[in-house]
């Protein structure tokens, strides 16, 4: 199995959202009409979401005025008002404000070799199983000769991916007791104007800073020689640099001190302790240099052994039901990224998904 694509054709912002909302209207909708339903059965009214998706856009176009255009434009494609795309890009700013929790959620681990040799990268994106066709793969060319290549979903700017100067992101849900009700810029929209904008660590972390937001998240961004954690929250950004022998992991707590304190995961999801601890002791099988193996250096089921690979719970309700949809390797070397649909425990040579 494998994910849909999309290869924009488009530059300019509005025209390059028209052309996806256009070819992508059912996945679109479709997407919009699940996470509707995901934040109806967390507490949120219909009226609580349309001010908090045209909140975010004007935040979106406060902040980065041609992404605000795109999803104008893919809303127009699509059929939507702009605020509806909005919803979808901001999903988690709206579930921090409804304060909504849930035990899940993504295990990132990035290994810088040295000598020369590329980067060693992996994750699992855990996720709401009644939205796992929601995924997509993007290619978009945000200026000439700049190409970025994104695991997103349906009408969201960006998620994991990698751009064609060498710098890839992965991406991880954290919860902080400063997140707030009064939406701020999308973190999605952080990503990929990271993905449009950053060549260098350093200027990932730049473009985090300069956005004021209103629910957490940590990009880790890497290249050939460098890589670190971008915890972003309310209370602040902080950069993580890897650990001796170039190793960087993260799950969903914050690894910063200060901004440990204001920790929320804490007791909302506890086993995002247990998975880093599965990841810190499987270090061995995560640098190697074979996208299989390190993916299924992941593998671990609860309840007996630390969640990494997630399976949904059907007795549950959809907003407390995790499914591990996707496990995604970046190759820097050639822009490109390795996407297996589903999780470590599915994971074959054969199952990969070049993009």
């Amino acid at each position: 199995m494998t994910f849909p694509t999309f290869t924009s054709t488009q530059i300019d912002s509005r025209a390059r959202g028209k052309e996806l909302g256009t070819h992508r209207r059912k996945a679109i909708i479709a997407n919009l009409a699940g996470y509707s339903d995901l934040f109806h059965v967390a507490g949120a009214t219909t009226a609580q979401v349309r001010a908090w998706g045209k909140q975010a856009l004007e935040r979106s176009a406060d902040w980065a005025p041609h992404l605000a255009e795109e999803i104008a434009g893919i809303a127009a494609g699509a059929g939507l008002e702009p605020w509806q795309v909005a919803v979808v890009n901001a999903r988690t700013e709206i579930l921090a404000a409804i304060d909504a929790t849930g035990e899940g959620e993504c295990s990132t681990s990035v290994v810088l070799p040295g000598n020369d040799l590329p980067p060693r990268t992996v994750q699992t994106w855990d996720w709401h199983d009644h939205l796992r066709d929601a995924p997509m793969l993007w290619e978009l060319e945000p200026s000439p000769g700049h190409v970025v290549r994104t695991f997103t979903e349906a009408g969201a700017l960006a998620k994991i991916g990698v751009n064609t100067a060498g710098l890839g992101i992965h991406f991880n849900i954290l919860r902080h007791e400063c997140d707030t009700a009064e939406l701020g810029v999308p973190v999605h929209l952080i990503a990929r104007r990271i993905l449009d904008d950053a060549t260098t660590v350093e200027e990932a972390a730049d473009i985090a800073r300069s956005a004021t937001v209103s629910a957490s998240t940590v990009i880790t961004a890497v290249t050939s020689s460098d890589a670190a954690s971008i915890e972003i929250s309310p209370a602040g950004v902080a950069v993580i640099p890897p650990q001796p022998g170039g190793v960087l992991q993260h799950c969903n707590h914050f690894l910063d001190p200060d901004l440990a304190v204001g920790e929320r995961h804490a007791t909302d999801r506890p086993s995002t302790y247990a998975r880093l601890q599965h990841l810190q002791a499987n270090t061995e099988g995560l640098k190697s240099d074979d996208h299989t193996t390190r993916a299924l250096a992941m593998l671990s089921h609860g309840p007996d052994d630390a969640p990494v690979c997630a399976h949904p719970d059907q007795t549950q309700p959809i907003n407390q039901r995790w499914e591990t949809v996707a496990t995604i390797a970046l190759d820097l070397p050639a822009g490109r990224l390795r996407v297996h649909q589903g999780g470590p425990c599915q994971v074959t040579e054969a199952s990969w998904q070049t993009f």
